[in-house]
């Protein structure tokens, strides 16, 4: 396989990659909204993007153009501002940088643009007048709605008819719209939240509005690829899709859709209410980015992933043993991805490969190794060198010896009282913190695992 191929969500099939313009390939992949720390579901995304980044730049160099933006306007944000007591523009700017901190983390390739919503107000007017004047919207009461009837094809994307989609849990309820499934392209502000003057009085754009706005301004008015999580399908890309074609008179938005699954924790959503949100940061400070990218590509990117402490213990090990090859030596050996990787970005395919790779190089071929190296780094991997691996190693144990003695007299008093389940259970809880006991001669040991 010579050609990239992508599962293309609007046709529901694998399709052969096809750019428009050999020369700007185009990739706009929906960026994080700023109101909280990035979960591992967000991470899931960024890594699944920056892969199909990597992919068409070894393949087309810089004739890509990756856009993915960052929404710093929006309904949760001015709710966490509120409920923190914080200014909007200082919880903006706070989690913007902790997600940053996280994209470096997870070494992932900075995009080619990062607008930023705010910073394109006037553009979002203007595409709000223009789908006004031609039909396509209606303003009423400081309202502006995009009328969902206007477009004919509305719907295609999630594969779901009109009447469907109206009883769908994701509409915004309001007896000012003219259809209960048309959406909102901008809307009133009040005095204490931000907003802009406009035609129809001051507000702030839609959501949905903002990511059709930097796309054409970045991109064009249709683009090769548009990516983002599975749960972006319906409503956002439907509706970013309405508004484009409709004021651009385009017959598509993007050639190729690529929706990646969800994360889930142990068998479960990840929901506030259950309280088992993970952030990226927690984790790739427990794990290492690199241990946190290599899990959420053991899965194909299309396929749900369950997020549990077996998956990253075992993907520790696999970097454990892949650095006993690291090598920082630069060689005229250029690996292009392969016909695994350009078969719908088969992550989990292209990592038994590195495995194969290991198997051979092990040996003390040179070239082996270096081609080991190559493919390691062509997914991301080994952004850090053998000597600052082991450093982590040893510094992401944060339990005092304290602790860990105290856990080991816990243990021992409740083996002396027959109470073997307990003892079990405090060995596991320090294995889960990176201890190993063990028993010998009559006496506890322990090492770091």
């Amino acid at each position: 396989m010579s050609n990239l191929h992508l599962t293309n969500t609007l046709s529901r099939k694998k399709e052969v990659f096809k750019p428009t313009n050999i020369k700007k390939i185009s990739l706009y992949a929906c960026g994080p909204t700023v109101y909280d720390s990035p979960h591992v579901g967000n991470a899931r995304s960024l890594i699944v993007f920056d892969i199909l980044f990597r992919v068409l730049k070894s393949l087309y160099g810089s004739s890509v153009i990756y856009v993915r933006n960052i929404t710093d306007i929006d309904d949760k944000i001015i709710e966490a501002s509120k409920k923190d007591k914080k200014n909007i523009s200082d919880v903006t700017k706070d989690i913007t940088k902790i997600f940053h901190d996280n994209c470096k983390s997870l070494n992932c390739l900075e995009p080619s643009f990062e607008p930023k919503a705010t910073e394109h107000i006037k553009e979002m007017i203007d595409m709000s007048s223009s789908l006004i004047s031609k039909g396509f919207a209606y303003e009423n009461q400081g309202h502006v709605y995009f009328a969902v009837n206007s477009f004919k094809d509305y719907g295609k994307l999630s594969n779901k008819n009109l009447d469907e989609l109206k009883s769908g849990s994701r509409i915004e309820i309001s007896n000012l719209k003219k259809n209960p499934i048309d959406f909102v392209l901008w809307k009133p502000s009040s005095k204490e939240d931000p907003g802009w003057e406009s035609p129809w009085g001051r507000g702030r754009p839609g959501w949905h509005l903002e990511c059709s706005v930097m796309s054409e301004k970045y991109l064009g008015k249709s683009i090769d690829i548009h990516g983002g999580g599975i749960d972006l399908i319906f409503p956002h890309h439907e509706n970013e899709i309405a508004q484009s074609c409709c004021n651009n008179n385009t017959k598509k938005f993007a050639n190729y859709w690529v929706h990646n699954g969800f994360v889930t924790i142990n068998k479960e959503k990840m929901s506030k209410s259950l309280g088992n949100i993970i952030t990226i940061s927690e984790a790739v400070k427990k794990y290492s980015g690199q241990v946190v990218r290599l899990a959420l590509l053991s899965a194909h990117y299309s396929q749900p992933l369950d997020w549990n402490e077996d998956l990253l213990m075992s993907q520790k090990k696999v970097l454990d043993k892949w650095y006993n090859l690291y090598s920082d030596e630069h060689s005229e050996i250029y690996l292009k991805p392969d016909e695994t990787l350009l078969d719908d970005l088969n992550t989990p395919g292209f990592i038994a490969k590195i495995h194969e790779l290991y198997n051979a190089a092990i040996k003390g071929d040179n070239e082996k190794k270096l081609k080991f190296n190559k493919a390691c780094k062509l997914i991301g991997l080994f952004d850090v060198t053998k000597k600052e691996w082991e450093n982590f190693k040893k510094n992401q144990i944060e339990i005092s010896e304290s602790f860990i003695k105290e856990k080991i007299n816990e243990r021992s008093n409740a083996k002396n009282n027959g109470d073997f389940d307990l003892a079990d259970k405090i060995r596991d809880e320090l294995l889960s913190k990176g201890i190993l006991i063990e028993d010998l001669k009559g006496k506890t040991i322990w090492k770091y695992k």
